[in-house]
């Protein structure tokens, strides 16, 4: 019983994940996780404002 709670927390958690890289991709951010990524130029290569 606990390895099934274990699996679902894991499917869950990567699930999110996944949605979370879809939503920001589809929304126009070239690398996520910089806080530059909506008007960054260098395609991911540098995020740092410019």
């Amino acid at each position: 019983m606990a390895n099934i709670i274990v699996l679902a927390i894991i499917v869950v958690a990567v699930g999110l994940a996944i949605w979370y890289i879809v939503k920001a991709k589809r929304s126009g951010k070239k690398c996520i996780g910089c806080p530059y990524s909506d008007s960054c130029t260098s395609a991911g290569k540098d995020c740092k404002k410019e």
